[in-house]
């Protein structure tokens, strides 16, 4: 039997609809691609997969028998590698037959743990180095562009933080954010830059980057500068969202 190539649209929902057709049709040799990363082959039959919320709460269900697991492949789905559908199948099969969900010696369990850490670290990074600026509408808005799909992971963080006022996490790489409206948080889809941040400011940013600034300066003590070490736990690619490092 030839290679069946599933492919899906992209989503969690997506995912977990192909691989319960994985199982529903009893495919031994399965491979499971994004469509944007697919590519005809002459050798394996390609097959679509569409979406269903009730065959994915099934796939979901079974995995969340696992906590510690089902976590580890919807965080390893958020690095958006291309390849992250082979391990993930791999390691959903193996865990579903043998019910051992942290055996690291099986390369595709290893392989999600790996990922997960690395999503983690993401997360806890944004969550200390996002900053907010406030517009002229009163919103606060943060623009980010993460390594990893980040944004599920740190809404609940900043909703409980900022319970008191309306924000804007924007991630420019993937050209969505999360909204708070003092009720809940959604997630939006918009067209938005850096220049148009900087025009919607309120006059009173440009003081608090100042502020920053200057509290920064003085506050360090030129020979006790390690930069080695500032670059170690503060990353040069994060500068840009801190208003002492790079202010709009």
């Amino acid at each position: 039997m030839a290679l069946q190539k599933l492919i899906y649209d992209g989503s969690f929902e997506g995912l977990l609809n192909a691989i319960f057709i994985v199982y529903q049709e009893q495919l031994d040799d399965a491979e499971i691609l994004e469509e944007r990363f697919y590519e005809p082959d002459f050798f394996a039959e390609a097959q679509q997969v569409y979406t269903d919320d009730t065959k994915a709460t099934r796939v979901w269900e079974g995995l969340r028998k696992f906590p510690q697991f089902s976590a580890s492949v919807y965080r390893s789905f958020l690095t958006e590698l291309p390849d992250k559908e082979i391990y993930i199948l791999d390691a959903v099969r193996y865990v579903l037959k043998t019910k051992n969900d942290k055996d690291y010696g099986q390369p595709s369990v290893l392989k999600l743990a790996q990922l997960t850490k690395q999503v983690g670290r993401e997360k806890h990074r944004m969550e200390a180095f996002v900053r907010f600026k406030r517009t002229k509408d009163d919103l606060y808005v943060a623009l980010i562009e993460p390594d990893f799909n980040v944004l599920p992971l740190i809404a609940k963080h900043f909703k409980s933080r900022y319970a008191d006022q309306q924000f804007l996490i924007f991630d420019q790489k993937r050209s969505y954010g999360i909204f708070y409206d003092l009720e809940r948080v959604e997630f939006v889809t918009l067209d938005f830059d850096d220049q148009q941040l900087k025009e919607a400011l309120h006059q009173e940013e440009k003081h608090y980057d100042k502020m920053w600034q200057d509290y920064f300066v003085s506050t360090g003590i030129k020979n006790r500068i390690n930069k080695k070490l500032h670059l170690q736990h503060v990353p040069k690619r994060y500068w840009k969202y801190l208003n002492e490092k790079n202010p709009l």
